[in-house]
């Protein structure tokens, strides 16, 4: 079985979703993987958070979350248990004001 293979679940794309999230990995530093629950929409996922909170998610299936760690080489932690880290707060909120401040200094350019 290769690294592929390991986040195939019931999706026809989990090819594509593996190696997006070892690309990740590779060119983030400080990455840890906090695994939500199953919903009644989505199937198990893993958010990937890096050292400066910057984010990112992908399903992974209830397989793929148990591989996570052996095979990324990243802590994994259980978001339900530990919640999501306060640096994914704050880089969503520092997102918000640069997206803000990018609004209006376009605006005050018209």
């Amino acid at each position: 079985m290769g690294l592929l293979d390991l986040f195939r679940g019931d999706r026809g794309d989990a090819n594509s979703d593996s190696r997006y999230l070892a690309d990740w990995v590779r060119t983030h530093r400080g990455v840890e993987a906090y695994i939500e629950p199953k919903t009644t929409v989505t199937d198990v996922t893993a958010v990937l958070v890096a050292a400066d909170g910057e984010w990112t998610r992908r399903v992974v299936g209830e397989r793929g979350a148990q591989r996570l760690a052996s095979t990324l080489r990243i802590p994994v932690y259980d978001v339900a248990r530990t919640g999501y880290p306060q640096r994914m707060r704050d880089y969503d909120a520092r997102r918000r004001i640069e997206r803000k401040r990018a609004l209006e200094a376009e605006l005050r350019e018209l």
